[in-house]
């Protein structure tokens, strides 16, 4: 089994970030560091990952977690701040989150212990959709509608066509749902910053057809068979 390969199927990270780890000198086989992502792993070899043994998983596991603020989605934080797997509390295999939302952005984020699965979920190939709902300040004219939904350009990339729909519009700030197909760093307020708003609240409400729901903040609860079935599609 390839590395990257035997890495995601136990439960590290998926098999871009299982590459990633590898080039930068943090696996070993049978004690030896390996470098090369495309290195084949032979049964009863020993794999450790940053000084922990791991081995593929044979129960995989599906999560869709509501982040509350102020959770980072990474296994650890170097500043010391809590991370989402903080808030996994009764499961025994080790979970990883799929893709990222930034602290200060809440909502639906799903944990697995699935490489091939976050790996179909997370590649840019895929377009999986994200939706959001934002609270931004200033006006939406039809015309900065019209320029969100054309694609914007965040910096050195133009987005694709994003779908939005005004909920609300007061004098001062809006509402808006907000689909988007591309995953990058903060991207969706790098989006209004270009139209000359500054995201205020921002809640990931879908990924695909699956939905967060009335899921409570900080609560999850494992995907069904047909929403695992849906996200892969």
């Amino acid at each position: 089994m390839r590395l990257n390969k035997y890495i995601a199927a136990a439960g590290v990270a998926s098999r871009r970030k299982a590459d990633e780890l590898t080039k930068n000198g943090n696996v070993k086989i049978n004690g030896q560091t390996v470098t090369a992502p495309g290195t084949d792993v032979a049964e009863g070899d020993r794999v450790e990952v940053n000084g922990l043994a791991v081995r593929p998983e044979t129960r995989f596991l599906y999560l869709l977690l509501n982040k509350p603020k102020g959770y980072i989605t990474t296994a650890s934080d170097e500043k010391g701040r809590p991370t989402v797997l903080e808030l996994i509390t009764d499961i025994e295999q080790r979970l990883f989150p799929v893709g990222r939302l930034d602290a200060n952005t809440t909502g639906m984020l799903l944990l697995t212990n699935d490489g091939d699965f976050a790996q179909r979920i997370s590649h840019p190939s895929n377009e999986t959709s994200k939706t959001y709902r934002a609270r931004v300040t200033g006006v939406l004219s039809k015309e900065k509608l019209a320029q969100l939904r054309r694609g914007v350009d965040i910096g050195g990339f133009t987005t694709s066509p994003a779908e939005i729909t005004l909920l609300k519009q007061t004098g001062s700030s809006a509402v808006v749902d907000i689909t988007i197909h591309e995953g990058k760093n903060h991207q969706v307020r790098r989006m209004f910053a270009a139209v000359g708003s500054k995201v205020l609240e921002l809640e990931r409400t879908a990924i695909g057809t699956v939905r967060l729901g009335n899921l409570k903040s900080g609560h999850y609860r494992k995907l069904k068979k047909p929403e695992i079935e849906a996200l892969l599609k």
